[in-house]
């Protein structure tokens, strides 16, 4: 026999109960899909926090209740999945993404922030598809999520008068937003790799009669790379231009600006 029985059953309940948390956080997340964006671990830990606080209640609250009695593991399953469901909600709605006023980027011009392109697969010069056009909006949003950043408008020309996406529909099998919006998760994620292809937001807008593109892009968490072939590339905003640095400058971009925080520790982002 033990000579603490309570430490031999703190000992077998901690990995069960973490092991329950672990799988309550995982049921979360399937449940509310790309809504919840908290890392996995975030999850876990409050889901801990729940069973800690059921094991409260049904110590407080009723007689005689052991740690292994039914009615104490319901209530701690309960307590868990109530307060996980509740963090999940509210961060689903605090992280709503608001929408994006496409006519006042187009009054406020081009800046360090904002970008226009005329299309993103016609050559305006050449009227012709180009895949030159396409590796430049590419360019433009890895050099975004790679700084501090910004929008990007498809459809605009550099003075900010919107000019539509017809040319650029016209080249699809199927010429509309939706086709587009696929063609465009396609391209980033063959450029870029598919967790930063997944980073912007891609909102469709009607300027004066025209359809306009607006591609919103957070600041990255970890640095994002340009494939061209068998070299990659690191792209950056520098003022209101697009620049790829070299290997050195990369080098100590990336140190620089990608140096976790406390705030990315805690969180579990780094």
């Amino acid at each position: 026999m033990p000579r603490s029985s309570d430490l031999v059953e703190f000992a077998v309940a901690l990995p069960i109960a973490l092991l329950a948390a672990f799988v309550i956080a995982l049921v979360l997340r399937k449940l509310f899909g790309a809504r919840l964006s908290l890392p996995l671990a975030i999850m876990t830990n409050v889901s801990v926090i729940g069973l800690s606080v059921g094991l409260f209640i049904a110590g407080w609250f009723t007689f005689g209740q052991r740690l292994w009695m039914p009615t104490t593991i319901l209530i701690a399953i309960g307590s868990s999945l109530g307060l996980s469901a509740l963090v999940a909600a509210a961060y689903a709605v605090v992280r709503r993404e608001p929408t994006i006023d496409v006519p006042a980027l187009l009054a406020a011009g081009e800046s360090d922030r904002v970008e226009f392109k005329e299309t993103a697969r016609w050559n305006v010069r050449e009227e012709k598809k180009d895949a030159r056009m396409e590796l430049t909006v590419a360019k433009t949003v890895a050099a975004f999520l790679n700084s501090a950043g910004g929008t990007l408008v498809i459809g605009v020309d550099d003075a900010g008068a919107p000019t539509g996406l017809d040319r650029d529909y016209a080249t699809l099998r199927t010429p509309d937003a939706d086709r587009f919006e696929l063609w465009l998760r396609d391209m980033l994620t063959s450029a870029l790799g598919k967790n930063a292809a997944a980073l912007p937001r891609i909102r469709f807008a009607e300027i004066s009669g025209h359809a306009v593109c607006a591609v919103r892009c957070p600041r990255s968490p970890e640095p994002v790379f340009l494939t061209q072939g068998t070299t990659k590339d690191l792209w950056v905003r520098v003022g209101n231009s697009t620049r790829a640095f070299g290997v050195d400058e990369a080098v100590t971009y990336v140190a620089r600006h990608f140096k976790p925080t406390i705030a990315d520790v805690v969180l579990g982002r780094r």
